[in-house]
């Protein structure tokens, strides 16, 4: 007989998200362990957080503003889900708004692979 997971909701997700709306690379960053895989999209994965401070740096940099609304949340042992809408605000104060998913998986309490499923196609046009 196999153990059945139910899903649960925490204040994990929205916390985090508050990071990242806030461009705070540092925090967000320590929430990953040493290895960490952090995939956008269909990117190639950045492994380990010298190599995410430095995606996410340049991605903020990239950008005015950013967050996340309609923010639905689950988890599993080990995985946490989210879905929702991202509202980027590029630097001519134009706004794109697109879905966006993403797994969480965790190694003890850091994340140890952040895979998001969004479409940036639009951001830089």
């Amino acid at each position: 007989m196999s153990k059945k997971h139910t899903m649960t909701q925490d204040k994990y997700i929205p916390e985090m998200y508050r990071m990242v709306d806030a461009m705070d690379t540092p925090g967000f960053v320590n929430l990953f362990t040493a290895d960490g895989i952090f995939r956008w999209a269909n990117m190639e994965p950045v492994a380990g957080k010298e190599n995410i401070t430095a995606f996410l740096t340049g991605f903020f940099q990239s950008i005015k503003a950013i967050s996340h609304t309609d923010l639905e949340y689950w988890q599993v042992p080990g995985v946490r889900f989210a879905t929702g809408y991202v509202n980027y605000t590029r630097h001519n104060n134009s706004l794109l708004r697109v879905p966006f998913s993403v797994i969480l998986k965790f190694k003890g309490d850091l994340i140890n692979e952040f895979l998001i499923f969004v479409d940036t196609s639009e951001l830089y046009k």
